[in-house]
C-alpha cells in the first residue's frame, strides 16, 4: 500500500502558509510506515518542534489502473474517508529553503492518520462533501470538497499517468485553511458530514 498525498489542494491553505496556487497536482508520498496503528496515539518525533494537523478527505483505490481517464476514474474507488497528514513544519521550512524534498517532513513514521472510511453511495455529493477537525473540542479546520483546486476524478487520472494504482492504495486530497501545531496532551477528532472519523491523543 502506498498513500499518495495532494498539497495545495485549497486556495486558502496556500495562501496561509505563503504559496503560490498551483496550476497542477502538487504530488508526493508517504510508505505504508506512515501510517499510525489502529487505537495508537500519536508520539511527536523527537526531530521537530513544531509537528502541525492537517485534516485531509481520502479515496481508497479498489482497482488496479494506469493512465486513468478522468470519465472513468470514478470506478476506481468505491470509499471515502478522512484523516491527517502530519507535517514537521520547521523542518519542512528548512527542506525547502535549501531546496531539498520533503519526504522528512511529510513522510516520517507515524505520519498519517487514516480515519474511518465510508462507502461513497452512502454519502450525498462527492463535490459537496463538509469536513472538519476538533482539538481539544474546539473547532481548528473546517472544510468542503467543493473548494479543492483538483476535484476528486481529476487528481486520480493525474496521478495515475506517474504511478500505478493498486487495490488498497490511499490518495489524501488535501488539506483546507486552518493547520496549526499540536501538543503533548491534545486530542483531535474528525468529521464528515457529521460522521465521526476518528479521535486521537497526541504524546
Amino acid at each position: 500500500m502506498k498513500i499518495i498525498c495532494i498539497g495545495r489542494n485549497y486556495k486558502a491553505h496556500a495562501s496561509e502558509l505563503g504559496n503560490a496556487v498551483p496550476n497542477e497536482p502538487v504530488v508526493f508520498i508517504k510508505p505504508d510506515s506512515a501510517v499510525i496503528q489502529s487505537r495508537n496515539p500519536f508520539f511527536i518525533p523527537e526531530f521537530s518542534n513544531d509537528i502541525h494537523h492537517e485534516v485531509e478527505v481520502f479515496v481508497r483505490i479498489n482497482r488496479l489502473g494506469k493512465h486513468i481517464s478522468k470519465k472513468f476514474a470514478h470506478k476506481y474507488y468505491d470509499e471515502i474517508g478522512l484523516g491527517i497528514d502530519f507535517t514537521a513544519r520547521d523542518l519542512q521550512g528548512y527542506l525547502k529553503s535549501k531546496g531539498l524534498p520533503w519526504e522528512k517532513a511529510k513522510s516520517f513514521d507515524g505520519s498519517c492518520l487514516v480515519g474511518s472510511a465510508f462507502n461513497k453511495d452512502e454519502l450525498s455529493d462527492l463535490g459537496d462533501l463538509e469536513f472538519r477537525l476538533e482539538k481539544n473540542g474546539q473547532l481548528v479546520q473546517i472544510g468542503n470538497t467543493k473548494d479543492m483546486i483538483f476535484k476528486i476524478d481529476e487528481i486520480i487520472a493525474h496521478v495515475s499517468r506517474f504511478f500505478t494504482l493498486k487495490i488498497g492504495d490511499l490518495i489524501f486530497t488535501g488539506t483546507p485553511k486552518g493547520v496549526g501545531p499540536v501538543t503533548r496532551g491534545d486530542k483531535l477528532q474528525g468529521f464528515l458530514q457529521d460522521r465521526s472519523c476518528f479521535s486521537l491523543n497526541i504524546k
